[in-house]
C-alpha cells in the first residue's frame, strides 16, 4: 500500500534533530525510530524520483540530539549541547509530569518538579535557538495546564509560560489533550497544536477485546464531568451511540488538598444497565473522582466500565485502583505513554496502554515537511476505517494504518 508518509514535492524545511530531555527519553526513542522507518522505507522511491537525499537528510542513523543539563551541587544547571545545530529544524521533547529523575542539592535527593523539567526546556532553547533554523516545543502535558483560568487574584502560569517560549523564539507549540485549549489564546499569533488520542484509544480497545459490540444498546461513552464534554461528544458521535454525563456537586464552603471536596456525582443521561461504559478524561490525578463515577455506573448495573485518560498521573498510588479492580468496580483502564508511568502500573492487569509514538512522529515528519497534517492524520478518517474493519470480521490485527 502507498506510504502516506511520503511527501513527494516537499523537502524538509530544515535538517530535522530531536532534542529530547532526560524526561523523555524513552519516548523520543520511539518517535526516532518511526521517522527512520517511514524515511527508509522512502529511500528507494525518492532515488527513483532523483531526489538529493543528502541535502533531504534522510540518509541518517538517528535523528536524536546529543545534548545533557547537568547540574552543580548548588542544584543550578546548564544544557550542553554536543553537537552542531546549525541551520536545523529542532523539536525539543520534555515531559514535565516525569518525577521519577532526581538531582543532589546540597547534599539532598531532590525529585525533579514540573518547574525543574519547564527550566530545563528552556535551557536547551537558549542554547539551540540562536543557529537553528527554527525551534520546535513538544510538550505531551501541557505545564501548568490546570491553571488554566483566573477566578480570582491568582497567577496564570500556563499563559505565561506559552509568552515565554514564543519571545524566546519558539515558533510552535505541540501538545496534547489540553485541559483547556482556549489557554493558546495568551499567544494567539504562534503556531500552537493541540492533538487528540482519541484513535489510539479505540485501537487499543479494539486490540484487548474484539467482542465489543458497537451499538446504542451495548456501548455508552460519559463524561465524568462537564470539563470533558467535547471529548465524550465527539468519540460517541464517531462510534454512533448514547453519552451521557456526571456533573460534580461540591463544597464551596471548605478548601481540601487546594479544590473544593466534591459532595456528591450527579448523573444525567439514559439507563446503563448491561451496557459497557467508557468514561474518557484527559488525566487521572489523584483518581478519586473517576473511581467514584465508575462505582456510580457499576451501581446503576452498567455491565463492562473502561476508563480512557490521556494522562495516567496516579498521584495518590495505584492502591485504590487495584481495591475496586478486585471489587469489579472497573474492568480496565487506558492511557497513553505520553508521560512517565511508574514501572509498576505496567504490570497491573487491569492497565492498558496505547502508544503514541507513530502519531507523534508523523506529526513530526507532517511539520518538518511544512506539508498540512489535517488530512494526513485525521482522527475520524481512521475511527471510521478502524469500525467497518471491526464490524466486517471482528479486530484482528490491525493493518489499517501502517
Amino acid at each position: 500500500m502507498p506510504n502516506k508518509y511520503v511527501f513527494y514535492n516537499n523537502l524538509p524545511v530544515a535538517p530535522l534533530k530531536l532534542a529530547a530531555l532526560e524526561s523523555c527519553r524513552g519516548l523520543a526513542k520511539l518517535v526516532n525510530d518511526h521517522i527512520v522507518s517511514f524515511r527508509r522505507r522512502d529511500m528507494e522511491e525518492l532515488l527513483r524520483r532523483k531526489a538529493d537525499l543528502n541535502y533531504r537528510g534522510y540518509d541518517v542513523d538517528s535523528y536524536l540530539l546529543d545534548l545533557k543539563c547537568p547540574r552543580f551541587g548548588s542544584g543550578e544547571a546548564k544544557a550542553v549541547i554536543n553537537e552542531s545545530v546549525r541551520g536545523a529544524d529542532v523539536y525539543a521533547m520534555v515531559d514535565v509530569t516525569n518525577f521519577s529523575l532526581s538531582y543532589s542539592l546540597c547534599g539532598y535527593m531532590n525529585h525533579m518538579s514540573p518547574d525543574d523539567h519547564y527550566q530545563d526546556l528552556k535551557r536547551v532553547i537558549g542554547a539551540t535557538v540562536a543557529t537553528a533554523h527554527r525551534v520546535n516545543v513538544i510538550m505531551p502535558f501541557l505545564y501548568e495546564g490546570r491553571q488554566h483560568k483566573r477566578s480570582k487574584r491568582e497567577s496564570l502560569d500556563c499563559a505565561m509560560a506559552l509568552e515565554e517560549l514564543v519571545k524566546m523564539g519558539v515558533e510552535n507549540i505541540i501538545t496534547f489533550d489540553a485541559h483547556d485549549p482556549r489557554v493558546q489564546n495568551a499567544i494567539p499569533l504562534s503556531g500552537f497544536d493541540n492533538f487528540m488520542p482519541t484513535y489510539q484509544f479505540v485501537k487499543t480497545l479494539f486490540e484487548h477485546d474484539n467482542s465489543l459490540q458497537i451499538d446504542k444498546d451495548h456501548l455508552m461513552i460519559v463524561s465524568p464531568d462537564e470539563g470533558a464534554m467535547d471529548r465524550a461528544v465527539y468519540l460517541a458521535n464517531n462510534l454512533s451511540v448514547d453519552m451521557g454525563m456526571f456533573y460534580k456537586r461540591r463544597d464551596y464552603s471548605r478548601v481540601v488538598n487546594g479544590r473544593n471536596p466534591i459532595v456528591a456525582h450527579e448523573f444525567l443521561g439514559s439507563s446503563v444497565e448491561g451496557k459497557t461504559v467508557i468514561i474518557i478524561d484527559d488525566m487521572i490525578s489523584s483518581g478519586e473522582s473517576m473511581l467514584d463515577t465508575a462505582r456510580d455506573l457499576k451501581d446503576r448495573k452498567a455491565d463492562k466500565v473502561i476508563v480512557c485518560c490521556t494522562f495516567g498521573l496516579f498521584t495518590n498510588g495505584l492502591e485504590k485502583f487495584d481495591e475496586f479492580y478486585e471489587k469489579g468496580y472497573i474492568d480496565y483502564v487506558i492511557t497513553t505513554n505520553l508521560n512517565y508511568r511508574p514501572p509498576e502500573l505496567l504490570t497491573k492487569e487491569w492497565y492498558l496502554e496505547a502508544d503514541m509514538s507513530k502519531y507523534l512522529a508523523a506529526i513530526i515528519n507532517c511539520l518538518n515537511h511544512d506539508v498540512t497534517i489535517g488530512s494526513t492524520l485525521s482522527q475520524t478518517e481512521r475511527i471510521q476505517k478502524l469500525l467497518q474493519k471491526q464490524q466486517a470480521d471482528g479486530y484482528e490485527y490491525y493493518q489499517i494504518i501502517k
